[in-house]
């Protein structure tokens, strides 16, 4: 379990604006073993709980040829995502086929948090908007072996993962320590944490899809940028930080820049 000393967090840096941060969400979260509602519709694939996994996959090499996603932020440079099919496989197939239909290119980071992360994907901007492809809203479920490390790219949501919708956000999270967990918390996760940064407690109620492997630093940059305070507007940039274009590629080899570390 990740110690309580974290917990406070949740409630002055949730993710989506739209969850919500009572007493029974922060135990759940912080757990580490919230399931995050039903697995994946019509998926065929496994999926691992929190208590069950022992693996963490996020920063497993794509192979070639592998679909990808590149970013192109406008005035601050290319984010490629490396995907899991294999774990979050309606996830994926939402994402991809939406950025495949140009739905992504020209929107906004329309809330950021240093220290926590960049959400985007909400074609009104303001954290209210935004549909997948189905409709309206899907379940994308969770699976254990992908965590929010920093550079993980999940869905956000509205209080389970049954309310995906195109919205997104890509973790920067928090520097963290081994004194920081206990002592039964999974050595593969506090491991990963460790080396990479990231959000522990947001574990199991967000699916996550996608794991940035290179251009975290444009992340990391975007995180900075100065942001609204005022009521109704907040943590929002004060000058527009634009997806230009989202487009899907193939993986071609490229050197993996996994953590913030590799980075000049």
């Amino acid at each position: 379990m990740f110690k309580r000393i974290l917990a406070a967090l949740l409630c002055t840096a949730v993710v989506v604006g739209c969850c919500s941060c009572g007493k029974d969400k922060e135990l759940s979260l912080t757990s580490g073993n919230n399931s995050g509602g039903n697995s994946a519709e019509e998926s065929t694939v496994d999926n691992q709980t929190y208590a069950e996994a022992t693996e963490v996959m996020n920063f497993t090499a794509p192979e070639i040829g592998d679909t990808v996603i590149i970013m192109k932020v406008k005035d601050y440079g290319e984010i490629k995502i490396r995907l899991f099919p294999e774990y979050a496989p309606k996830g994926v197939e939402n994402f991809v086929e939406l950025a495949k239909q140009g739905y992504y290119d020209g929107l906004i980071f329309h809330r950021v948090i240093s220290a926590f992360m960049i959400q985007g994907g909400d074609p009104l901007g303001t954290g209210m908007g935004g549909t997948c492809i189905w409709g309206d809203k899907f379940d994308g479920g969770v699976d254990g072996r992908l965590i929010h490390a920093a550079g993980a790219v999940a869905y956000a949501n509205s209080g389970s993962t049954a309310t995906n919708g195109s919205q997104f956000y890509i973790v920067t999270g928090m520097e963290l320590t081994d004194d920081m967990f206990d002592a039964s918390y999974p050595e593969a996760r506090k491991k990963a944490y460790v080396e990479h940064g990231g959000c522990p407690w947001l574990d199991g109620g967000y699916t996550i899809f996608g794991q940035v492997y290179d251009g975290l630093d444009v992340v990391f940059k975007i995180q900075r940028v100065e942001t609204s305070q005022a009521e109704g507007s907040k943590d929002k940039p004060l000058t527009d930080v634009v997806m230009e274009s989202v487009t899907v590629a193939e993986y071609n080899g490229e050197d993996l820049k996994w953590s913030i570390s590799d980075y000049n």
